[in-house]
This record gives structure tokens, sequence and C-alpha cells, in this order.
């Protein structure tokens, strides 16, 4: 066993009087990769805000290389040479790549003045190390989020952190920029530095980590070297419990169809045409660069469409803004909620009633304060949101109940369709669990759901039937009975399934 770097001791946290680490223990060993897993609100991420000097521990002790440490602020933490990739992008988006990465630590002169030639020539290798061919005078915004992320990897080496945390590296990357990043990785480990890897995707837990802790309701489950566990030893850990199928589909009646999708075109989609019956569960696959996003802010009417048209329920509906989508039935459930979908700064009963304020509205153009209380707390509890109450902020709820929240302010608006864009991204496998379950219970009331998904076996795993984007057009459907991993690939990348295999 390596040397231990950092060490973490009978960690204690606490918010307001509520215990949310409880005696966490955490090594991080020279030139390993340790694995923090757990389900969301399991405390990774407090854990991790305590060693960077965000949160002060309740109690407890930390020790680098030896020697008792304190974290009292991010600069205290930096200085020991410790660092954190965010799982939540924290980049300026108006400011270059290269003034992202050197921000608050530019090269200047004997006068003060920023050298930006040196600042810019400084940041060429970072990139090179990611596989990044941007230049570094590129604004931010310009590019991909993928590459935003690798913008943020790049700004942690340059810190020439000896303990690095990535939180989630990998969740806006594509396979390509997967696998350069773990090159960098096992680079970073032959160097002596210390990995800390939190990640959902377990598969990428079994290829690049050493060891693993688990961490189960804000208390350490164990140490575990990788080689001694499975996945499903792992799901058994984190959640407490077996899951005893992980897919839980129901089968329902599928009625008339609801929604039709006439040759939508825009700058972003062309002439695409689909359907979606009352009670089916609609699955929208595609590589990145699809457009299966695009498509559903163009029916949302985020995006202005040039051609085409939408019925609902057979009549015809212009749709120029999510304000008609909603007065339509339609509901959106956003990939990134942080940015899209919830307000962090708000409380969970001012999130929930966000889009259907008007329903609670008094003769006289006042808030029923006591009819949007239960309400909210009606949802709370048939959504299964852990929370202390409606008043909880929700920067302080786990990802699984964010976006638990975020479904029930759709929900809220009582649609006839909804439609989820990556709804269990960034979420663990118990609120994944929970996530399906609650698509179920709205097949089950007669609800049409559209669901866009990255992850081929969960499309496969809940859905009715598989629309297939690539380059803004529908490359293919499939049906259950023929719809597999390869078949969508094959779609997926442009080229045609065998005549057979398509529904």
């Amino acid at each position: 066993m390596n040397d231990i770097v950092v060490s973490m001791k009978n960690i204690n946290k606490n918010f307001s009087g509520i215990k949310v680490l409880k005696n966490v223990n955490l090594n991080i060993y020279k030139g390993n990769v340790m694995a923090l897993i757990g389900e969301n609100g399991a405390g990774k991420s407090t854990l991790m805000k305590i060693l960077t000097g965000v949160y002060l521990k309740t109690d407890g002790e930390i020790y680098l290389n030896g020697n008792e440490v304190n974290f009292n602020d991010t600069r205290s933490s930096q200085e020991a040479k410790i660092s954190i990739i965010h799982q939540e992008l924290n980049l300026i988006n108006d400011l270059s790549i290269g003034e992202n990465i050197f921000l608050g630590r530019e090269p200047v002169s004997s006068s003060g003045r920023i050298l930006w030639n040196v600042l810019f020539e400084n940041t060429k290798p970072f990139l090179q190390k990611l596989g990044l061919n941007e230049d570094p005078k590129e604004i931010v915004k310009n590019i991909s989020v993928g590459k935003q992320q690798l913008v943020e990897i790049a700004k942690s080496l340059s810190t020439d952190a000896q303990v690095i945390i990535m939180d989630e590296p990998t969740g806006a990357l594509t396979p390509a920029e997967t696998k350069k990043l773990f090159q960098v990785i096992n680079e970073l480990k032959n160097e002596g530095k210390s990995i800390v890897y939190i990640s959902h995707r377990l598969k990428e837990i079994f290829e690049i980590c050493d060891d693993v802790t688990i961490l189960r309701d804000g208390e350490t489950i164990g140490e575990f070297p990788i080689n001694e566990l499975s996945e499903d030893s792992i799901i058994e850990m984190m959640v407490g419990r077996k899951l005893s199928e992980q897919y839980p589909k129901v089968e329902t009646k599928i009625g008339n169809e609801i929604l039709k999708v006439e040759n939508l075109s825009n700058k972003f989609v062309n002439d695409v045409s689909f359907s979606l019956n009352k009670g089916e569960t609609l699955g929208v696959a595609g590589l990145m660069g699809a457009s299966r996003t695009e498509l559903m802010r163009t029916i949302y009417g985020i995006y202005s469409y040039v051609n085409g048209e939408i019925y609902i329920d057979n009549n015809k509906v212009k749709i120029n803004s999510p304000m008609d989508a909603l007065n339509a039935g339609i509901a959106y459930v956003t990939e990134d909620r942080k940015s899209n979908g919830i307000i962090t700064g708000m409380n969970i009963k001012e999130n929930i009633t966000l889009s259907s304020l008007k329903n609670f509205r008094g003769k006289f153009g006042f808030l029923n304060k006591s009819k949007e209380e239960d309400e909210s707390v009606s949802y709370m509890k048939n959504m299964s949101v852990k929370a202390t109450g409606t008043e909880q902020l929700l920067k302080f709820l786990s990802g699984g109940n964010q976006q638990k929240v975020s479904i029930a302010k759709c929900l809220m608006t009582n649609p006839k369709i909804l439609i989820m864009d990556e709804p269990t991204r960034g979420v663990d496998v118990g609120a994944k669990k929970e996530i399906y379950d609650l698509i179920n219970k709205f097949k089950k009331d007669g609800m049409s759901i559209i669901v866009v998904s990255s992850d081929i076996p969960e499309i496969l795993g809940i859905c009715d039937r598989i629309m297939v984007m690539h380059e803004g057009h529908v490359s293919g459907f499939l049906d259950m009975k023929n719809a597999t991993q390869e078949n969508i690939m094959t779609l997926a990348v442009g080229k045609e399934v065998h005549p057979n295999d398509i529904a």
C-alpha cells in the first residue's frame, strides 16, 4: 500500500443541528486513485468541501503527510496543493480559456502588468495534455460543454496540485475525451499524484480506480481494494439493500395518438416527424451532436421552427414560447437542472410552484400560501423528496432530490406530455430507481412521456419505443422486439439497420 497523503478521521458536520456527516473516515494514498462513492446525499460533496476549505468541520481531524491541518478557507487548501474539479462548471463564460485557467494566478511584470503572451503560452501545454486543440484565446462560451469540462481539468492541473479531486469529471465528455482523461489520470498516478474520483458510473470506477471508499447516509461503510468488489456488491453497500430490478418497467395500455410532429425544421433539426401515444414512453437516443435536446427545446418553444407542424389531440398548435407549450399541455424537465430547471437559492416550495403560480392566486391576486404549502407537501410526499421541509433551500439537497423537485415543478402544471431530458444524469443508482418508478406511475396515470437519454441500457429498460437521431434528423425507429444496443448505435452513427430489425 502506498503512503497516506491525506487522512480524514472521524469527521462530523452539522447543519442547523442536522448531522450530515457522522464520524466519516477517508484515506488518500500517494500515486493512487481512490473512488469515493455513495448515493446522492451520502455526504461525498460535504466531505470534499471540508477538505477543500469550503466548509468547516464540526469535529474530527485532518492529516496531511502525517501532520494535522485545518483548512479554514479555500486558499489554505490550495496552498496545501489540494485541488478540486467541480461537477458543476466553475468557469467564467466571457473570459478566454487561458484567462480561466490562470484566473487569480496571472503572470505579471515587475510593474504589475499582466503578461498576456506568457499567460497564453503557458496555457498550451495543459491543453495539449488533454488533447484540446483550441486556441488559448478562445472565449469559453464558444466551446462545447465537454471541452469546457476539460478546461476545468486543465485549470486544476495548472496548479501543480498533489491531491486532485474529480467530481463526475466525465459527465459531459465524449468517449474519446473520456479515454484521453483516463490516460492523463494514469500519467498523474505515475507522477506520484493522488486522485479522489467521484462518479456514479461504476464501469469507470473499475477501469480507473485502485481503491473504493463507500459512504451511506453520512457514514463510512468501508474502504476496499477495487479488485475485491463487484458492481452488485458496491450497489448493495451504497443503498443498503439489494436492487431487485434495475429497470422496473411496467406494461400499460397504449392509447391513441396524442402528439404528432410533422416535418419540423430549423437550424438544429431537419424534417423531423414522429408521433407519441397516450400512456407511451418514447425513448430518444443518439450521439452527441444529434440535436436531441435541440428538438425537445423546439417542441417546448425555446427555439422557433421555420417549417413543420405540431398537433396535440389532432389539433394543430403553434408553439412560440414555453408558455405556449405549457398551455398546450407540454412540460419539459431540462437536462441541466442547475441552469434551467431549478433555482438553488430558492426553497423547495418556491421551486415546485414556480411554473404554476397562477393556480395559487386568490380572488384579488394574492398568493394563497396555505394552498401552496399543502400542494408542495403533497408532491414532496408522493415523490419521496428527502428534505427537512418545504422551506429548505434547494442548494442543500442532493442531486437526486433536486431532480425530483425539478420533475415536481413540471407535474404541477398538469401536463398531458412530459419531456424528460437526461432525467437521471448525475443521479445515483438508488435515486435512478426512484425516478424510473415515478415514470411508471406517470404512465399508469395515462401521461405520455418522452425520455431523452445517452444511457442506452436506460432507454432499453424503461421505454416502449425508441426514436434514434443522427445529426439533426431521425435515422430510424425501433420497437422493443428489435431494439438492441447494436441497432441503436448503428442508427445513431447514420447507418441503416436491416429492414427486419426496424419497427
